[in-house]
């Protein structure tokens, strides 16, 4: 700090500058007495005299340094590295005592501490107000803080309300005042005050709100009160953001001003008049260079809302501020955010990176480009359209009634008071199952479903999950995303489906340490908000959106990612008062979506939304998805993600998709889907929806001797295309495939002679539903049995015996049968005859006749018996009655086929 003169000095350069104020009063005895008696009472609550030495013995000392100066506090980063400081001191402009103008220094102790000039640090009436308070409305209730006691809180004590706190800070206020004048004191408070806005002491807090230089330009008393009235409440009194507020403020300091004598009562009326919109400068975007801003806000947003932790202690208290930023996040969602090709300026997006297991926030991105910053990321209140769905319909409805995800869903004209609810597309199915309705965001079955679940239920569901829904939100249409919310609250509600089910507060500080090591750890207890089964089974089905529904521009090759699309649409009094399209445009849209590492809502619109449209012909519309995509991507390199892990309270079951039934055995295959169920709640019933189709008809096989093959053929029992299944059984073994085919014949070569064969041919539908089979029975005749071998003499004896005819044919016997009759030698070159039952031709083929006669034409004239009437080699045979009349295509050396009836009964 600057070097403090000493008490005498400072009086005399300072004595005609010293605002009005009355008499110090009587020091010496009277004071020490005084003082006697507080220490006493402060003894007395403190229980003994013993606790309170002990607490000023405990007590710092009085250091120069943080006197005059505001200590800084530091960020650091989820690995515990400093990443920057919060209001640091050369970020200040200090203005000595007699440069502050004394209207402003007459509006700061009006307000603050009206007996500045009177009391010794400490003041025995406030004091005893706030005794009384304390009494009356609990400890910590009202403080009795001198501008003396807060120079001291706030250069060397921490905010909290202990006892122990209380005893130092008077301590040292008396010490204080002891050591330095009440010039200094006042001067050390001004300088060091935080005005909100990033404005440290009254040289910074004129040129902010007003644009003046405080040491160079007159304030004016209404200037002054605005001022004093801040360092109470910087948030809640920002003109900027809370006019009313702060002009509300002002005026209470000057009714102040005007009854300690600081100004008229003219003068108070002239200036409680003045609205602060129509004081203060216009907000200039912070400049400086803080990469990490977005998410500084954040951190300061959540530290505010706390009762232990000041404004003051943020900004001036020394404070080390572990949060849970990753900075190489951050940098990747800042430099996306701020080159993303936008195809209109006015474009705003805002998103939310977190944990998807701790719920910490790694990383805030949101375009800042208007004059009044707006954050959209952590508190803008927009609609979330579909992205409501798993969260205030089908989330409840697996929950609460165990429902599959193959559920079965009314999709019909519906109409809830006054409101028809359409599909986006505005078609209707009948019945769809959820998984598709929330894979395509189908709006009339998410309606249906909370209907089902009850407003109840499904508002216990949704503020489990940080929803903080009331009571007149929970109207059927808040399953589509009526109600208002942030990306913050989306992005932490998604993550709880990641996690297994665990709700994590979305938070951006993990601990506070104060400089003398008082320490609050700020990470908030996980919550069970709902059962595995739900967080999986919606996990599931929130992949099918971004894999084939309406999130494919989310996907990520590689990385299994959850996620879900919404939009909002104008009120049509607007579109027509505006003139917009009637399709093809949207309101804003968004893309939550979740891994098991990390989980990021996004919202994209504009700070004016009815003024304006997302263009869909432009892909606007698809801006929030492929924001989540690009970032998600880069975030998640170098990491391996894991994919849901499904939990034993969940099986997978095929079922019919249009009716959530098991299948029947005739149900097409491209008709069943697997789905997720409760474990004890699969579907007992089976569908009868499909029936068995005709099959196979017309059955048959045919042996042909010459190939020595079966030639089976059928037709089709409908007029559908089939493929069939050929299958082959041989002598009673089991059916081996021989084929599928889309033809209607099949031949089977090199059959096994004297063998049995089954065959079965099944038709199989383009769906994969199979008939039952056509069957039929071939049985291929054996080889015939060679004739035993005669001995030559006996067969020479024989021949002797028989005396040809001079023809050369040989006559049957007298039984007609033919069975004496032989075939004759084939005369000259020609083929032989077949057998017609006629009269042998002029070539010596014989005819046989109803006595059997035979006849041979070779030239040798010998013929051959033969027990069955056949001829020999070249011969030809009568029948067994001597009277064939019918030709065969097989010739008398290869057995005729056999095959039986063909079985075309469907059993």
């Amino acid at each position: 700090m600057s070097d403090y003169q000493s008490r005498q000095e400072r009086r005399k350069s300072n004595s005609k500058k010293k605002p009005p104020s009355k008499k110090r009063g009587k020091s010496g005895l009277f004071k020490k007495i005084l003082l006697t008696l507080v220490i006493l009472f402060l003894v007395g609550i403190a229980a003994g005299g013993i606790t309170a030495i002990a607490y000023i013995n405990n007590a710092p000392e009085l250091d120069p340094d943080k006197l005059a100066n505001p200590q800084s506090s530091v960020i650091l980063d989820r690995n515990d590295e400093e990443v920057q400081t919060l209001a640091g001191t050369d970020a200040r402009e200090i203005a000595k005592f007699e440069e502050i103008p004394d209207v402003v220094k007459q509006a700061f102790v009006s307000v603050e501490d009206t007996r500045f000039y009177e009391h010794f640090g400490i003041d025995p009436k406030r004091i005893g107000g706030a005794v009384l308070a304390n009494i009356t409305q609990g400890f910590g209730a009202e403080g009795a803080s001198t501008i003396t006691q807060q120079v001291i809180k706030n250069s060397l004590l921490t905010s909290e309300k202990s006892l122990e706190r209380k005893v130092q800070e008077a301590y040292l206020s008396v010490k204080l005042e002891q050591e330095y004048s009440k010039d200094q004191i006042l001067e050390m408070y001004l300088n060091k005050i935080y005005f909100g806005n990033g404005a440290w002491g009254v040289v910074a807090a004129a040129d902010t709100y007003f644009g003046k230089n405080l040491i160079e330009e007159e304030l004016t008393a209404g200037e002054a009160a605005m001022l004093a009235g801040l360092p109470q409440r910087p948030s809640y009194y920002d003109p900027f953001e809370n006019p009313d507020a702060a002009t509300k403020r002002k005026n209470i300091v000057l009714s102040l001003m005007e009854k300690e004598g600081v100004i008229t009562a003219e003068e108070a009326d002239k200036f409680q008049a003045e609205k602060v919109e129509n004081m203060i400068v216009s907000k200039t975007e912070d400049t400086e260079s803080d990469q990490y801003k977005v998410f500084m806000d954040q951190v300061v947003k959540e530290l505010r809302e706390r009762d232990d932790i000041t404004e003051k202690d943020i900004y001036s208290g020394g404070l080390k501020i572990y949060t849970t930023l990753d900075t190489r996040a951050q940098d990747i969602t800042t430099e996306v955010v701020a080159n993303y090709p936008y195809s209109n300026e006015d474009i705003r997006s805002g998103l939310v990176l977190l944990d998807t297991k701790t719920g910490s926030i790694r990383a805030i991105g949101e375009t800042r480009k208007d004059e009044n910053v707006i954050t959209y990321a952590t508190t803008g209140g927009f609609q979330p359209g579909s992205t409501a769905k798993p969260i205030i319909a089908y989330g409840p409805a697996i929950e609460n009634m165990q429902w599959s995800t193959g559920r079965s869903l009314k999709d019909e004209p519906l109409k809830i008071g006054e409101a028809n609810i359409r599909n986006w597309d505005r078609n209707y199915r009948g019945q769809v199952s959820m998984r598709r309705a929330l894979e395509m965001s189908y709006n009339v079955p998410a309606v249906n479903t909370f209907l089902d679940v009850g407003e109840k239920p499904a508002q216990e569901f949704a503020n489990k999950l940080g929803m903080n829904l009331e009571d007149d939100q929970m109207v059927p249409t808040a399953a589509i995303g009526t109600f208002s919310t942030s990306p913050l609250q989306m992005s932490g509600a998604y993550a709880a489906f990641g996690n297994g089910g665990t709700y994590n507060e979305p938070h951006s500080v993990r601990k506070v340490v104060f400089p003398n090591g008082q320490e609050i750890n700020l990470e908030p207890e996980s919550a069970k908000a709902m059962n595995d089964y739900t967080a999986y089974m919606i996990s599931d089905m929130l992949k099918s959106v971004v894999d084939s529904g309406t999130g494919t521009d989310a996907k990520i090759p590689g990385l299994p990612v959850a996620g879900k699309t919404g939009t909002t649409n104008h009120d049509a009094a607007v579109i027509q008062e505006q003139g917009f399209p009637t399709s093809g445009i949207v309101k804003d849209a968004w893309f939550a979506g979740y891994t098991t590492e990390y989980s990021m809502a996004v919202w994209t619109g504009y700070n004016k939304p009815n003024a304006h449209y997302l263009d869909s012909s432009k892909g606007e519309d698809d801006t929030s998805k492929l924001l989540f995509k690009e970032i998600m991507s880069r975030v998640s390199e170098g990491i391996n993600t894991a994919d849901f892990q499904k939990p034993d309270s969940v099986i997978e079951v095929g079922v019919e998709e249009s009716t959530g039934l098991l299948p029947s055995d005739y149900t097409p295959k491209d008709k069943i889907v697997y789905e997720l169920f409760v474990k004890g709640n699969t579907p007992e019933k089976t569908s009868t929806k499909y029936q068995q189709p005709d099959g196979v008809t017309g059955l048959s096989g045919q042996y042909n001797v010459d190939s020595n093959s079966i030639t089976l053929s059928w037709q089709p029992g409908e007029d559908k295309k089939f493929t069939y299944k050929v299958e082959m059984s041989v002598n009673g073994g089991g059916y081996q495939s021989l084929t599928e085919t889309g033809e209607t014949s099949f031949t089977i070569e090199n059959v096994e002679k004297g063998s049995e064969y089954k065959f079965k041919v099944t038709a199989v539908t383009e769906a994969g539903v199979s008939t039952k089979p056509s069957e039929t029975t071939v049985s291929v005749p054996a080889e015939p049995e060679p004739e035993p071998e005669e001995d030559p003499e006996e067969e020479q004896e024989e021949q002797e015996e028989e005396t040809p005819s001079e023809d050369g044919n040989e006559e049957g016997d007298t039984s007609g049968n033919g069975d004496q009759n032989g075939d004759g030698n084939q005369g000259e070159e020609e083929p032989p005859a077949e057998d017609n039952g006629g009269t042998p031709n002029e070539d010596g083929n014989n005819e046989g006749q109803n006595d059997g006669e035979g006849n041979t034409g070779a030239e040798n004239g010998i013929g051959n018996d033969s027990d069955a009437g056949s001829g020999n080699e070249n011969g030809n045979s009568g029948s067994n009655t001597g009277n064939d009349e019918t030709n065969s295509d097989t010739q008398s050396n290869a057995p005729a086929a056999d095959s039986t009836t063909p079985n075309n009964q469907n059993d």
